[in-house]
Formats: structure tokens, C-alpha cells, sequence
């Protein structure tokens, strides 16, 4: 699963056609032992995630939604993502 963006101790990561247990776009975080999937808007699907980071992963999404639908895109096409900028 390639990584997109890394801030804060969050590991952020998008699935190569990723589309059979979560139909709509989304992505992965991971924190310590704590994994959740989010929509491109930041808000959790499927998982368990800290308030604290869930709130972190919520604005970097947020701040970053047009580039992850288009690496969403990018790997329902089965092409390489790009990286995303860490949260600052």
C-alpha cells in the first residue's frame, strides 16, 4: 500500500483499485496500534482512531481533497500515486 503522507506519528496510505471492502474513495491512517479508513473528507468509514489524530487526519484531508480524488483516480487506473504534503 503506498504512503501519501506521513505527519504528527500518522502514517497516511492509499490501496492500488482498492474498491472491494469500501465502495466509495478513501484512504488508510495509521497510529501506533490504531488504523481506520477515511472517505476524502476525512471523516472514518471503518476503523478505530484517537479523537486527537482522527482531528489531524480530518484537516489534512480536507486541506488536500482535490489531491487525493485525483490519486484516487490515479490508482483505480492502476497508475502510480503521488506523494501529499504533511499537515504542517
Amino acid at each position: 500500500m503506498p504512503t501519501l503522507s506521513m505527519f504528527l506519528g500518522i502514517l497516511v496510505k492509499m490501496n492500488w483499485k482498492d474498491t472491494g471492502q469500501h465502495k466509495l474513495p478513501h484512504f488508510h491512517a495509521f497510529y501506533a496500534e490504531h488504523e481506520a479508513s477515511f472517505g476524502l473528507d476525512g471523516e472514518i468509514i471503518a476503523g478505530s482512531f484517537p479523537k486527537k489524530q482522527a482531528a489531524f487526519v480530518k484537516a489534512w484531508a480536507l486541506l488536500h481533497e482535490d489531491e487525493l480524488l485525483a490519486n484516487w483516480k490515479l490508482a483505480l487506473d492502476g497508475e502510480e500515486i503521488f506523494r501529499i504534503e504533511p499537515l504542517k
